[in-house]
């Protein structure tokens, strides 16, 4: 069974910046589509940032690339997602997730999110 553990969340100031990490077990995550979500408090879940195993393709929501950054470090097996100028409205727990249909675009599997296993989220709290 995969499993995936997701840390990094904390609580930060506004304009601040923050690394989450994504750290899988069984499952390289070279392999595969690799994606960032996050749930605020009384919202639904929704895509951050998901990358491609094909050809390292990205998506970001909205206007998230500006701030934000994923990457993986195949030696580590990690996933990370960098976020800088954090806002309040960044608040939220972050889950990370892998895809095994690594034939699907993830400009289309990740705002959809269409990922198979998922994390436990971790807390990002930006004060204002």
């Amino acid at each position: 069974e995969v499993q995936l553990q997701a840390s990094g969340g904390g609580l930060v100031q506004t304009g601040g910046s923050l690394r989450l990490s994504c750290a899988a077990s069984r499952f390289a995550f070279g392999n595969y589509n690799i994606g960032w979500f996050r749930q605020a408090p009384g919202k639904e879940r929704e895509a951050v940032s998901c990358i491609s195993k094909s050809d390292h393709s990205t998506y970001y929501a909205g206007s998230l690339y500006s701030r934000f950054t994923i990457s993986i470090d195949n030696a580590k097996n990690t996933a990370y997602l960098q976020m800088n100028s954090l806002k309040p409205e960044d608040t939220a727990v972050y889950y990370c997730a892998l895809s095994t249909a690594t034939s699907y675009d993830v400009r289309w599997s990740c705002p959809n999110q269409k990922f198979d296993y998922w994390g436990q989220g971790t807390l990002v709290t930006v004060s204002s």
